[in-house]
């Protein structure tokens, strides 16, 4: 039915957010068939989704649209990561709860970041200063 690329992780809670576990995850085609979903050797059954969001967002800095498809099954909650394709506005093969979200970032994520915009002021700061 749909195949796109997808960032994927396993596990609880809200994963809107930039973080660690975004770094590690599963990168890898998300295939939506008539009766299940599937992402490298991950494969749910629509049958055995008891709940799944949606959550749309624009990144922070560029307003870059996109999605994460939280999906939980009686034993494991898996979190998709996914562009912004006209795909997910429409309907789905499975029951789906639809929400707007921001996108979070967590304390490493700001750090790094912080550290990069702090490395690139140093860095031009000598470049002006060498002149």
């Amino acid at each position: 039915m749909h195949r796109c690329l997808t960032k994927a992780v396993i596990a609880d809670g809200d994963q809107v957010r930039v973080g660690p576990k975004w770094i590690t995850a599963r990168r890898g085609r998300l295939k939506l068939y008539s009766d299940r979903l599937e992402c490298g050797d991950w494969r749910i059954a629509y049958e055995d989704i008891r709940e799944a969001v949606l959550s749309s967002f624009r990144s922070p800095l560029l307003r870059i649209p996109g999605y994460v498809l939280m999906v939980r099954t009686d034993h494991l909650t898996f979190h998709f990561g996914l562009n912004g394709w006209r795909y997910w506005k429409g309907e789905l093969p499975f029951p789906v709860t639809r929400q707007d979200a921001k996108l979070k970032f967590s304390p490493i994520s700001l750090l790094a970041r912080a550290g990069l915009l702090g490395y690139a002021i140093y860095l031009v700061w000598n470049w002006i200063a060498a002149r």
